[in-house]
């Protein structure tokens, strides 16, 4: 397999996006540094994109990743700093929905 892509859809408790999203901020230097990174980082809803776009709403954001191979994303999973992340948002989030996909 080659590269891997991953969408992952992050949904805070009602107003706790900007704390998740700092606290994600803070740990994507470690993230970029790993073997195998090719992309990664949030996103959120442009705001003014008119009817051609269906919103995630305001308690979400996606972040977008590129990896060389399956093994460096499950690498990354198993990182402990990507560990300290989940423990530190844990209870700020409301849902979390990860997407891995492949080149078609």
């Amino acid at each position: 397999m080659a590269r891997v892509h991953v969408v992952a859809v992050i949904t805070a408790k009602p107003g706790m996006r900007g704390e998740v999203l700092a606290a994600f901020q803070a740990n994507v230097p470690a993230v970029h540094a790993e073997e195998g990174c090719i992309e990664y980082g949030a996103t959120v809803d442009v705001s003014d994109a008119g009817p051609i776009q269906t919103k995630f709403g305001e308690d979400t954001f996606v972040v977008v990743e590129k990896w060389e191979s399956l093994d460096a994303l499950k690498a990354h999973a198993a990182a402990p700093h990507m560990a300290a992340y989940a423990a530190k948002v844990k209870d700020l989030l409301a849902a979390r929905a990860v997407h891995v996909l492949e080149d078609a």
